[in-house]
């Protein structure tokens, strides 16, 4: 009697989309830093972009602060990495909504002036937060 094994067909097509949120469990960082972001005023930001017309859309600035904040708190800050990490990683393909953005847009956005006034202002307020999910992250295993 041979071995019988589990289904195993890696070019087997989904039906319908897989939701991007049920790949991860829900007491992951990614989670915890979403919904940080997404109640931070990140209207300094969009206001830089609003009056911008020279070239083709930027990814959305929310989108972009989770990836980086993730990115730094499980200590891949580079561009590149960030961006390989995208393609890769189904955390940060979480937080990006399966966006793919190359190194130079992800460092570009690191160094605008939007990010600036980001780091000025948002990150000032949210330091001690972040300070303190660092130290659950590393209580949790994160």
């Amino acid at each position: 009697m041979s071995k019988t094994y589990l289904p195993y067909d890696p070019d087997q097509q989904l039906l319908l989309p897989a939701a991007l949120r049920e790949w991860l469990p829900e007491d992951h960082l990614a989670y915890f830093i979403s919904d940080v972001v997404d109640q931070l005023d990140l209207s300094e930001i969009t206001t830089r972009y609003e009056g911008e017309r020279r070239g083709g859309p930027p990814y959305h600035p929310r989108m972009m602060v989770k990836v980086l904040l993730y990115a730094y708190c499980v200590g891949a800050p580079s561009s590149r990495r960030i961006a390989q990490r995208l393609h890769e990683d189904i955390a940060f393909r979480v937080l990006a909504a399966n966006n793919t953005p190359a190194p130079y847009q992800v460092r570009g956005d690191v160094t605008s002036a939007p990010s600036r006034t980001f780091a000025r202002t948002t990150w000032r307020r949210c330091r001690g937060c972040f300070c303190r999910c660092s130290c659950c992250a590393s209580v949790r295993g994160w």
